[in-house]
């Protein structure tokens, strides 16, 4: 493992934001999502694919706080031009688990 130092991890813009739209990615090479993120006033909506069809439906994922790396330039993934990084941990299955906060807080709230 490679050990960074506090500037490097203060980089790492990671802000809450609320799902407020997904739709099928039929074209993406794996099974996706593609979402739209709301993370407040300063960062407004930004876009993103996810591969998280295993775990989650479009109804589950509407209204869903995730965290999300804010701070990538950005990516295009086929069709879409992704604005930020849903994240997410592997379960062993290779299934993605979305990394979620467990209490409502402001969208674009940074993690500390």
């Amino acid at each position: 493992m490679d050990y960074i130092d506090w500037g490097d991890f203060q980089k790492v813009d990671i802000r809450v934001g609320t799902i407020v739209d997904v739709e099928d990615f039929p074209e993406a090479r794996r099974p996706a999502y593609k979402l739209q993120v709301d993370f407040g006033e300063e960062l407004g909506i930004k876009k993103s694919s996810s591969q998280i069809t295993d775990l989650y439906t479009r109804e589950d994922l509407l209204g869903k706080q995730v965290l999300a790396v804010v701070n990538f330039p950005p990516k295009q993934i086929g069709p879409i031009m992704s604005e930020c990084l849903v994240t997410g941990l592997y379960r062993p299955d290779g299934s993605v688990v979305l990394s979620t906060v467990d209490m409502e807080l402001p969208n674009g709230t940074r993690l500390a």
